[in-house]
């Protein structure tokens, strides 16, 4: 268990696959940018309660120099329905709803407000356990560019 020995609130067993503290290798690209790869660490930790405390960091893979940061919370609930709230280290604030399949180990979850952007207008993010390691897929949608891929990563359970 992941949280200091906590006991898993109910509510959160059913995406309790994602607890632990997670390193890979991701890349990313969008239309108005360059291609790059990097590394990236994912905590998923709790604390007891009905929510998983989520926090994000990326590094260039060559130079170990750090990239993007972020952190949040992740509230399921027993309907299958979770609310995510993120905020990026660019200031950018996310508050997502999705759903969760606990049998297929799938979080889908897509942007109901994107604050303290000027150009990122949707993001939907997609995390799937794969055997022993989380996938996931970032689209992103901005004030030039319909919703499409920005990021993708497989990451290993540490």
């Amino acid at each position: 268990m992941e949280g200091g020995g906590a006991p898993i609130h109910p509510f959160m067993a059913p995406i309790s696959f994602l607890l632990g503290t997670w390193r890979g290798e991701g890349e990313g690209g969008f239309p108005t940018i360059n291609s790059f790869k990097y590394g990236e660490e994912i905590k998923f930790t709790h604390s007891g309660k009905p929510v998983i405390a989520y926090t994000q960091k990326t590094w260039k893979l060559a130079s170990g120099e750090p990239m993007h940061a972020e952190s949040g919370y992740w509230r399921p609930k027993l309907d299958g329905s979770v609310e995510v709230i993120i905020a990026q280290s660019t200031g950018l604030a996310e508050v997502q709803k999705g759903t969760y399949d606990a049998e297929k180990k799938i979080v889908k979850l897509q942007s109901e407000l994107v604050g303290n952007a000027s150009k990122v207008k949707e993001i939907t993010r997609v995390f799937e356990l794969i055997g022993n390691e989380l996938s996931y897929v970032v689209q992103m949608a901005t004030t030039a560019n319909n919703l499409q891929p920005h990021l993708k990563a497989l990451l290993k359970k540490i």
